[in-house]
Parts: C-alpha cells; structure tokens; sequence
C-alpha cells in the first residue's frame, strides 16, 4: 500500500497534527460544560437529570442525526473543506452557550456543536486510512485520538482557572447584554476555533483515495451502508455495541467526575478542574498511546485479533478502579481510582477507528465510522450521562449520591463492553486476513 500513497511523510503527519488540534478544541467545547454544572445550576434552576440531558443528549441529537449525510459527502468531496466547516459551526455554536438565558437556549447551543463535531472523525479516519499503510494506522490514529483527552484535560484545567478569574471580574456587558463568568468561558473558548477552521481548509490537502478491505472496489460501489454492515454482522454488530458500551464508561466519568469531587469531596471547580485535567492529559493520553502502540505491535507480533481481544481486556482492567471508586473514603482514594479507570478506559478510540480503517473500503469508510458513532453517541454518550443523571435525581439523592450512580452505570457498561467485544475477536481476525469465503465476490 505505501506505493499507493502521494502525500509526503510531513504532509501527511501535518494533516494528522491539523485534525488532532481540531480534537482538541471540540472536546474543550464539548466537555468544559461539566466543570461548570455548579454556577449553571445555580443560574439556570436545572436538575441533574436535565444536566445529563445538556451533557449527553443535547449533543448526540444532532451529532449522531447528522452524522450520516456529512460522512456521505467526506465519501465524496474534498474532507479538508468538511472539516473545516464543521470546526467553525461547533465553534461558534459554543460561543451561543455563552449567551444562553435558559435551559432550552442552552440545549440547542449543544445541539449545533453536536451537528458541527459530527464532520470531523469519520472524515479524518477516513484520510487517515488514506495516508498511512496498516503498519502506521494505529500510531496516527492513536495521535488523533490524543487530542480528545489533551482537550477534556484542558477544559478542565483552563475552565477552573478562568472561571476563578472571571468571578474576580464580575458580570461583563458584551454585545448589548450582561455575561456572568461561567458564560464568559464558553466564550473565550470558542473564538479561536473560528480561525483555526479557515487554516484547516487553507493548508491540508485531500489525499488521494486509496482502496482497502476485503469487499473488492467494484462491489463497494454497488453496495450500500446498511448491505455492507449486514454482510459483515458477524464483526460489526460486536463493534459498534462494544465499543459503544465501552463508550459509556468513558463519557460517564468524564461527565461526572467534576460533580463527584465537588460534592462528595468538597473541590472548588478550579481544584477539582486542575486534578481532573491532570489525571486526562496524563492517563487518558498515555491510554490512547498505549493501545496505538499495542495496536500496531500487535499486528506484527500476536496477530489480527487486536482490537477487540485488547478492548476487551481494558474494559475488564477498569472494574477494579470503579470499585474503589464506590469505596473511597477519602480524596486521595478517589483521584488513584479515576486515575486508573481512565486510563483504561481511553483505550477503545485507537482500537475501534481501526477496526475500521482496516476492513471496510474506502468508498464506504467514512458512512461506516458515522453509522458506529451514531451508536456510539447514542449509547455511550446520551444515554449514559441521561441515567446517571437520573440516578442521582430519583435513586441516590443527596451531595454523595453521584459516588454511588457513576461506579454502577461504568461498571455495568464496562462488563457489557468487554463480553460483547469478545464474541468479534475472531470474526474480525477471519475477515482480516481474508479467510472468510465470498469476502472478495
């Protein structure tokens, strides 16, 4: 395959760094909203379980909806101007949250970020695969998935340091109105992805498509999305549930840590935010390295079962963490718990990207990486910060009940995850390596 690759060694890892940067920035838009579920509670009068729906919902509405149609274009026109696109609509829509005077306003704030982030992963894997031979894959797709926890870790940390700043200020009049401080950081979060999403569409280029797979290219053509993953249930169906469980593990910690160490432990927001976004930069991206590196290791040493065998054994090696997490008693148990549960649970997105960068051709690559987030989102990301939330509202009532709601729906989804990812171990291995009859028909 590395024949077939016109792009030079530093354009193509430009391009990678370019769409990492652009991960970073949507998922400091997307996560700092958690950090601050104390001053928009106060503001708004929401409950918990309308905050799940903001943290989750509002976001995979749109995300998951629209999802589809964009990777129908990525499939089709030049990524780069797709991308682009996308990074100013999220960017500016988080600007909107910061002028949001009610529940409503800030849920359709969320629902435009979601339709913006929706343009970049399956267009980015899809160059991706384009870009590098199977050798390189996991590495470049374990350095974009980096930039989703550099940029959880950074609205974390930059979210308590400038929402302590701002209540130093005050209320700020701006643009005909008054925004208080938790509204100036949406704010000043999102106008530099405005610019950023001009250089992407002025300085990456589209690669050239390159044809992978076992599906031949002519038969590509002629099927469809919803004929291509029926035909290849026998993988698909464990990877976009398992992954997608695997999801909820990830997104539920994410989502509800902030509230776990401010209410239980008693963290200020920019305390809480520094350790939160400490325990993401380093944990959850020496995760993704780690499993990029175990992922094209892998490949060379212990066969193609790779991604779902390693999945699976990360989802297991998260249970103990949550344990402890329901059991800790003081800061410092609470902090080595999350710690180790994130870094265990930050594998799937190396793991997952190349289950199907791999195996599905390139004329399909970037509608079947839309069709596994809008599972993914829908499952991982709404519907489990929505029953956490609703846990603490209905079940668990009082400050500590979130260290009773978040352990059980991440512990619950994380053993789903690692039996359901298991059952494709071989099925992906067989299609992989070509074993499976009728694959190249």
């Amino acid at each position: 395959m590395n024949d077939q690759i016109d792009m030079s060694y530093k354009r193509r890892w430009y391009a990678v760094i370019m769409c990492t940067i652009a991960f970073f920035f949507s998922y400091m838009d997307r996560q700092v909203l958690s950090l601050l579920i104390e001053p928009i509670q106060a503001d708004l009068g929401i409950s918990d379980t309308q905050f799940g729906l903001l943290q989750g919902f509002s976001f995979t509405l749109c995300f998951a909806v629209m999802g589809l149609p964009i990777a129908s274009a990525a499939d089709r026109h030049p990524r780069p101007l797709i991308i682009a696109a996308g990074v100013i609509v999220w960017s500016m829509a988080t600007v909107a949250c910061g002028f949001a005077r009610g529940f409503a306003q800030l849920f359709l704030a969320r629902m435009m970020i979601g339709a913006g982030e929706a343009s970049l992963s399956p267009a980015t894997y899809s160059m991706i695969s384009d870009m590098f031979d199977r050798s390189g894959i996991g590495r470049a797709t374990a350095v974009y998935s980096l930039g989703s926890f550099l940029g959880a870790g950074f609205a974390y940390l930059v979210g308590g340091a400038a929402i302590a700043a701002l209540e130093t200020i005050g209320p700020v009049a701006m643009l005909g109105t008054v925004l208080k401080p938790w509204q100036l950081v949406f704010v000043i979060l999102g106008l530099p992805g405005i610019l950023l999403g001009i250089v992407i569409y002025l300085t990456i280029a589209e690669p050239r498509r390159v044809e992978s797979g076992r599906t031949s290219p002519d038969a590509a053509k002629e099927m469809g999305v919803a004929a291509y993953l029926a035909a290849h249930r026998d993988v698909f169906v464990p990877h976009i549930f398992g992954f997608s469980f695997y999801a909820m593990l990830l997104f539920g910690l994410l989502a509800w840590s902030p509230a776990l160490l401010m209410r239980v432990y008693g963290f200020a927001p920019q305390e809480a935010g520094y350790w939160l976004g400490t325990i993401a930069i380093v944990m959850c991206g020496g995760g993704v390295l780690v499993s990029g590196w175990l992922l094209d290791g892998g490949v060379r040493r212990f066969g193609r079962p790779g991604p779902f065998r390693v999945g699976a054994i990360a989802a297991l090696g998260t249970l103990p963490a949550l344990v402890m997490l329901y059991l800790a008693q003081e800061p410092w148990q609470a902090l080595a718990a999350l710690a180790v549960a994130m870094f265990f649970a930050s594998f799937p997105m190396p793991l997952s990207a190349f289950a199907i960068q791999t195996v599905v051709p390139s004329r399909l690559r970037a509608r079947v990486s839309a069709v596994f987030l809008f599972f993914n989102s829908m499952i991982g990301l709404s519907l489990g910060s929505a029953m956490i939330g609703l846990l603490n509202d209905r079940l668990f009532t009082g400050a500590q009940g979130v260290q009773s709601s978040l352990p059980l729906v991440a512990g619950v989804a994380g053993l789903i995850a690692a039996m359901v990812l298991a059952s494709g171990a071989r099925p992906f291995s067989n299609r992989l390596n070509g074993s499976v009859p009728g694959d190249n028909q």
